[in-house]
């Protein structure tokens, strides 16, 4: 075996903690990006 079960419930944990780092990034840039993205989408909106 490679991993005993205390050992893959720690990568468990881990795994999830990396997720919710990634998404606590995604959704900051998200809210600081996002009123740009809307203008630029609203101006190619408008051009079209």
């Amino acid at each position: 075996m490679l991993f005993s079960p205390k050992e893959k419930g720690q990568g468990l944990v881990e795994y999830a903690l990396i997720l919710v780092l990634v998404a606590v990034v995604v959704i900051a840039a998200l809210t600081l990006l996002g009123p740009s993205i809307s203008n630029i989408f609203t101006s190619i909106n408008n051009s079209l």
